[in-house]
């Protein structure tokens, strides 16, 4: 990152992705995004092995209604991880590797929910429970892979790029 008068150095831009924008967004070290994001993955996982169960069945309506009901606390635990992202977003210097991965990481998560609503949609408008909608298991699915690949994005902001982790000085009380 180049720098100009005014703008903050690369330390200013690492100090500041690593400190909470908000107290909303978490304490300093534990930010509540990454925690949140654990609602929709594991509902939305659950939803595709009730899918896949559903297949396979002899009586597959309750597979089948429980994956709706998955898929739609998936929708929701999505919204409020993104409100928690985006906190954690503004706080990423413009013009910074980080802030440009972090946009990509939103992007492809607001992608995914896209396509697990229309799943969604595609699921609730079916006439019966007699049989797992192909359509909406497919659609759940292409979604899965694209919140993996999201996933990977978020793993690289916490682990390579250190967002909102603790800096290496406050990790080293853990060393002593």
């Amino acid at each position: 990152m180049t720098t100009s008068p005014g703008a903050p150095t690369d330390s200013d831009a690492l100090h500041r992705a690593k400190r909470p924008r908000t107290p909303l967004a978490g304490p300093y070290g534990h930010p509540f995004h990454p925690m949140v994001v654990t609602i929709p993955i594991g509902a939305w996982t659950a939803a595709i092995v009730f899918d896949i169960i559903g297949f396979f069945v002899e009586d597959p309506e309750p597979f089948i209604i429980g994956a709706r009901a998955l898929i739609v606390i998936g929708i929701v635990g999505a919204a409020l991880a993104a409100l928690f992202g985006l906190m954690d977003l503004g706080a990423l210097a413009k013009g910074t590797a980080a802030r440009k991965t972090a946009i990509i990481h939103m992007a492809l998560n607001s992608t995914a929910l896209v396509l697990f609503i229309i799943s969604a949609v595609v699921r609730f408008a079916a006439d019966d429970d007699d049989e797992v909608s192909v359509a909406g298991f497919v659609l759940a699915l292409v979604a899965y892979a694209v919140t993996g690949a999201s996933g990977y994005l978020g793993g690289k902001l916490a682990y390579h790029f250190g967002v909102r982790v603790a800096d290496e000085s406050k990790q080293a009380e853990g060393f002593r």
